[in-house]
């Protein structure tokens, strides 16, 4: 078998954080590890980038750095992990690294650091004040976005590449062209909304009091699409909006939650346990521990291999379904609603059908325009 690239979600500092946002899925994360400092010592970070390098075919490797709240590692620690990668890095390598924060430890040294690195620094942002602050909350209960303005301010000053990553739970659902605005308002450019889908327990279909729900989320994305249609093709760049283009453009999607398979996106936890995905960092997930286990192997192992394929098992009503192409049945772990042959359909279905029955002839008829000019 040829190997095929992969990518790894960094965890240097686990699921520790200096926030406490009540929708968090990775804070619980900690329970996994009762002992830790939850720090990546030297040889883990050593090995990890060695061996992420080197056993990766992909021309273009990305480290992508989160959390918890991965600054918390501090500087010095990223300046190891670069000097790392100059050592091991191939000739025909490229190395990018990716970062993201809340922003409330951002100052100038660490703005200056990322410009000079060339990090693209993602920064988690809910929206306006009373929207943002309804959930991002410090550990003690205090509000955080006038810290994560100050924060974003300060990257923009340094030209640091930065996006905005919107995470769309119950609440702000509710304010998609506030949202958007504000976001547009401070600058961002690039920005992706990613809903909050959280089952109440790993077995169980009720999801959690902050879970966005699915006609609210499809409404959601509908509105930021007239709005961007409207306004800002060609200044904005939205994520969800990207991957369906590419599907009008004859392509597939680019976001890895709608491609027809998926296993190639790893979480790896500061301690080197390396996991299937970010959203199934459960021990049954658990593929290994870098430091013992080669990371190509788990990365192309019978279990990731079967993860991977999984996704493609879909019910009839999927198979059936005249935006199939757009989403592939969605993300597994969203998939917990019943469906037909035993097998379980997005929790967002509706509104995801909504979404893409409404963006599909909005879309081509964009992409018209776009050949004609």
């Amino acid at each position: 078998m040829v190997p095929q690239p992969y990518h790894l979600m960094i965890k240097p500092s686990g699921a520790e954080c200096n926030l406490s946002c009540k929708y968090c899925y990775y804070l619980e994360k900690s329970e996994y590890y009762p002992q830790s400092h939850f720090r990546m010592d030297e040889a883990t970070l050593d090995n990890m980038v060695r061996t992420y390098l080197q056993s990766n075919p992909a021309r273009e490797v990305i480290f992508g750095w989160q959390g918890g709240e991965p600054l918390l590692m501090g500087i010095d620690f990223f300046r190891k992990a670069l000097a790392y990668q100059k050592r091991y890095a191939r000739p025909d390598q490229t190395v990018q690294n990716a970062l993201q924060t809340n922003a409330t430890l951002v100052n100038e040294q660490w703005a200056e650091f990322f410009a000079e690195n060339q990090f693209l620094i993602g920064v988690s942002l809910d929206g306006p004040p009373e929207v943002h602050d309804h959930f991002r909350l410090d550990k003690g209960g205090h509000p955080t976005h006038q810290r994560v303005i100050r924060g974003v301010e300060t990257l923009f000053k340094s030209q640091v590449e930065c996006n905005a990553l919107v995470t769309v739970n119950r609440f702000n659902s509710g304010y998609p062209l506030e949202v958007y605005r504000h976001l547009k308002d401070i600058g961002f450019r690039h920005i992706q909304f990613i809903p909050v889908v959280e089952r109440a327990s790993f077995s169980s279909r009720d999801v959690t009091p902050w879970s966005v729900r699915p006609e609210p989320f499809g409404k959601f994305l509908c509105a930021l699409l007239d709005e961007w249609i409207e306004k800002d093709v060609g200044e904005v760049f939205v994520q969800i909006f990207e991957s369906s283009m590419g599907v009008v453009l004859g392509g597939y999607p680019s976001l890895c939650v709608f491609t027809p398979t998926c296993g190639r996106a790893m979480a790896m936890e500061h301690n080197g346990d390396l996991y299937s995905c970010d959203h199934f960092v459960y021990p049954k997930y658990l593929l290994g521990n870098i430091n013992e286990t080669n990371m190509a192997d788990m990365a192309n192992s019978r279990a990731q291999m079967s993860f991977g394929r999984k996704k493609s098992d879909l019910p009839r009503e999927c198979r059936e379904c005249s935006v199939l192409k757009f989403c592939y049945g969605d993300c597994p772990k969203h998939r917990i609603r019943g469906a037909s042959e035993g097998k379980r359909i997005s929790y967002l279905c509706s509104g995801y059908f909504a979404f893409f029955s409404h963006a599909a002839p909005l879309l081509q008829q964009l992409a018209r325009q776009c050949r004609f000019h």
